[in-house]
């Protein structure tokens, strides 16, 4: 069984742009966060699996931290189309790697800025990464897409 288009795409927005779902109970709906905080996103040297936290995997190379992107209309926009789908908004630049190595083959999106936090999204790159000393890892505007189907 799969989810309807609907119902996807008001599960995306609910989660990535803290949109309301409504008619779920009464009209009010399942409501968006009174503080819609921030999603954080992770680089991974391999798959952290559905079972994985926002550590499992997670690149090393000196100066890394994941990247806070903003549950909001401004942070994402998703798409109602059959599959619905959640694209980023801006840019993600993560910090410049000043030392160490790692192979970035999967990102995630997770609640955690640091530690192990609850790990929600992963996904494949479309080819891998090699970071290195000066390299400083990017998704382009639209370049992370989450699908639910």
């Amino acid at each position: 069984m799969s989810a309807s288009n609907a119902a996807a795409a008001a599960i995306l927005s609910l989660y990535f742009e803290n949109a309301n779902h409504a008619n779920i109970g009464d009209a009010t709906g399942v409501q968006g966060s009174g503080t819609a905080g921030s999603f954080y996103i992770s680089l991974h040297t391999a798959d952290p699996g559905e079972t994985g936290n926002q550590t499992t995997s997670e690149a090393t190379y000196t100066s890394y931290a994941r990247v806070a992107v903003a549950r909001s209309t401004s942070g994402w926009t998703v798409a109602t189309a059959d599959p619905a789908t959640a694209k980023n908004d801006a840019a993600i630049s993560f910090p410049q790697a000043t030392g160490g190595s790692d192979t970035i083959t999967y990102f995630a999106i997770g609640t955690d800025s640091t530690g192990v936090g609850n790990l929600l999204f992963s996904g494949i790159l479309d080819a891998s990464l090699a970071v290195s000393n000066g390299i400083t890892p990017e998704f382009a505007i639209s370049a992370l897409t989450i699908t639910l189907d």
